[in-house]
């Protein structure tokens, strides 16, 4: 009886130090990320006036176009998107032109996107919508599937029009 009290309780050590050891190594992971989802919260509330943020996404396309894009609540209660360019090392870019801000009713939330995306292209599957920067265009980047094969498509933040034709991405 004591033998097996023994081996369950050594059992139970073993899991929980799986647990924890399973769990630092998570944080290990995400800490670059999360630290620059910070960084970019604490430029968008000193530069575009941000107080709540309810939502951040990362986008990247090229090596200019690393973003944080923040969507929440100024102040006065209006909801806005705000884009952070970054740079190769994780870091704010700190610019001038770095920090843009615009509120969602002036542009297309994800709602009017979706539903421009769900005329524009019937009989897709939307894999990935996210806000970010196309060739210094504040867009919508849109990675769907399309009869088996999968595509990249841009649509303006301003008025929801396509940017360009999109890329086709090669069977596998």
């Amino acid at each position: 009886m004591k033998k097996r009290r023994k081996w369950l309780l050594l059992g139970i050590l073993l899991v929980l130090l799986l647990l924890f050891g399973l769990s630092q190594f998570y944080a290990y992971v995400m800490k670059d990320q999360w630290s620059e989802r910070s960084a970019a919260t604490k430029v968008a509330e000193a530069r575009a006036g941000l107080t709540e943020v309810t939502q951040a996404q990362k986008s990247v396309w090229d090596e200019n176009s690393i973003y944080w894009v923040l969507t929440g609540r100024n102040t006065a209660g209006t909801e806005l998107m705000v884009w952070v360019r970054f740079t190769r090392d994780g870091k704010p870019a700190g610019g001038n032109n770095d920090v843009y801000a615009e509120e969602v009713s002036k542009g297309m939330s994800e709602q009017k996107i979706r539903s421009i995306i769900a005329s524009d292209l019937p009989g897709s599957t939307v894999e990935r919508l996210l806000p970010g920067v196309y060739n210094g265009e504040y867009a919508w980047q849109l990675f769907y599937k399309l009869e088996g094969r999968y595509y990249y498509k841009f649509y303006r933040f301003a008025d929801g029009s396509a940017i360009g034709d999109g890329y086709s991405l090669p069977n596998q």
